[in-house]
């Protein structure tokens, strides 16, 4: 049986590269580097099919006499399959506008990240290029499938796509974000390539940006919902959908109403640890005071991109000598640090398996001064090490587990290391200041009121602007920052 297992798992991963190349080809898979996501009813409905097929094989295997990782690994391919064909059926493509981690906002960052690494990858990227195109055709199809079905995007959503569309297209074509590549190593005449790569974003992908955003401008904004009614919760089968994203992102049966309720009592936990330490960096012990002076304050704010950049590698240089005294394992790739002006706040990917790209985080400098100076420790420990990069480093490291459990993500169980790891660090003594401690607090405030907001907005229908209140009266962080979280949760539940 374990042969059989370990076959499947082999299998399951073969064709996750397949269903997810953009994935794959970041974690330094090039099979299928000339493949782009494929966002269409068909494929859709096609991966469902081959995700409950694998879970059906998976638990057909006899669990009896199975070794305890033969045992997990069988568990997780049911698991894994399940889950995912269970979020492919509430549809979401139909209202996925989303101007935080949408093609237009996410294409600019991953682009120079996927590893040329040889002609035949160079080759490749000519129709990755046009799968591009073919993937923003296909948005536009499925949301005008959405509005059939009363199914829309919020409407903030799509008037930010709008405007990031028409900066991108606004652009020179030489300039265009998709030209940005990594170095197409083994080419003979780069200018000869880079001249078809421009000639596939002229021709193909920015017609096709055009034509989904004319789609989402012209034919979806005037079905959208307002912000009054950003949540999940005002779709007919909101509620079902949003359970699904519950159980995807914690593999749990909690209600909306528990986890809501979960984070109100953090905050109230989180309170009292201001009220301490807020007497001893700031001199007083009233929380709406401690939130104003840290956010409002511009002496404890930073004013340049490059001054966070150079923060937050500091940060992680100092967290990073200190890793040996702590743990037994260490990752063999590197981590860095790059800046970035859109996405989340802050976020990781992992290192390319074939040792090509180090772990990286990205930290969101298009508000500088939204970085209170407290903030860039606890978010470069959670980000980068002893967080994400040295868990998902050392996971993709691993030699004695399947491919694709190595590569597994689960959203409580990875966030939850990362929340871990900024309260690890300062028992780890790598917090240089109580202020930089005070970051640690606003970091755990943000997941505290996560849970409040995410709740509130998809299963209580709170609007967007009372997530933002609610937000901004319960963590110290700038407003020009709650904004983007509140729309990322708004856009991804």
């Amino acid at each position: 049986m374990t042969d059989e297992v370990n076959a499947l798992a082999q299998e399951y991963y073969d064709y996750l590269l397949t269903a997810w190349p953009t994935w794959g080809h970041l974690m330094g898979n090039y099979e299928h580097a000339g493949r782009y996501d494929d966002v269409s009813r068909t494929g859709e409905d096609e991966e469902i099919r081959v995700r409950r097929a694998f879970a059906d094989r998976a638990e057909a295997i006899p669990a009896e006499g199975l070794s305890p990782q033969d045992a997990i690994t069988r568990e997780m391919i049911a698991f894994d399959g399940r889950r995912n064909a269970s979020i492919l059926e509430a549809r979401f493509e139909e209202f996925g506008v989303d101007p935080i981690f949408g093609q237009q906002a996410g294409i600019p960052v991953r682009m120079p990240k996927f590893p040329i690494p040889n002609a035949d990858v160079a080759e490749a990227m000519i129709d990755k290029v046009h799968g591009m195109a073919t993937n923003f055709r296909d948005m536009a199809d499925r949301v005008l499938e959405g509005v059939a079905r009363n199914r829309t995007p919020a409407a903030f959503a799509i008037d930010d796509t709008v405007a990031q569309i028409d900066d991108w297209l606004a652009k020179p074509v030489d300039e265009d974000p998709i030209l940005n590549t990594a170095e197409p190593t083994g080419v003979a005449d780069r200018d000869a390539w880079r001249a078809r790569l421009r000639e596939a974003v002229e021709s193909d992908v920015r017609p096709a940006m055009a034509h989904y955003r004319d789609t989402i401008r012209d034919r979806v904004r005037p079905h959208a919902r307002d912000d009054d009614h950003v949540g999940l919760t005002w779709l007919a089968d909101g509620d079902d959908a949003y359970d699904r994203m519950i159980r995807y992102h914690t593999t749990l049966d909690r209600s909306a109403q528990e986890i809501h309720r979960i984070g109100l009592e953090q905050i109230e936990k989180l309170a009292e640890e201001y009220r301490v330490l807020g007497q001893e960096v700031l001199g007083t012990s009233d929380v709406p005071e401690i939130f104003r002076r840290l956010r409002e304050d511009p002496a404890l704010h930073h004013t340049s991109g490059a001054d966070i950049v150079a923060a937050s590698k500091a940060a992680l240089a100092k967290a990073t000598a200190a890793m040996g005294d702590w743990f037994g394992i260490l990752p063999k790739a590197p981590c860095d640090v790059e800046e970035v002006q859109s996405g989340a706040i802050a976020y990781y990917f992992p290192p390319a398996r074939d040792g090509s790209r180090p772990g990286v985080f990205f930290m969101n400098t298009s508000d500088p001064a939204g970085w209170g100076r407290y903030q860039i420790e606890a978010t470069s420990y959670h980000e980068g090490v002893p967080g994400h990069h040295l868990q998902l480093a050392i996971s993709t490291e691993l030699t004695d587990i399947p491919e694709f459990r190595k590569r597994a993500f689960i959203a409580a169980y990875g966030e939850g290391w990362g929340l871990y790891s900024e309260r690890l660090a300062d028992e780890m003594g790598l917090y240089s200041t109580p202020l930089d401690r005070m970051g640690m607090l606003e970091a755990d405030s943000m997941r505290a009121c996560r849970l409040v907001v995410d709740t509130g907005m998809h299963a209580l229908g709170w609007s967007r602007q009372r997530a933002v209140e609610y937000m901004t009266a319960n963590s110290p962080m700038a407003v020009s920052h709650v904004v983007p979280e509140i729309d990322r949760y708004a856009v991804t539940p």
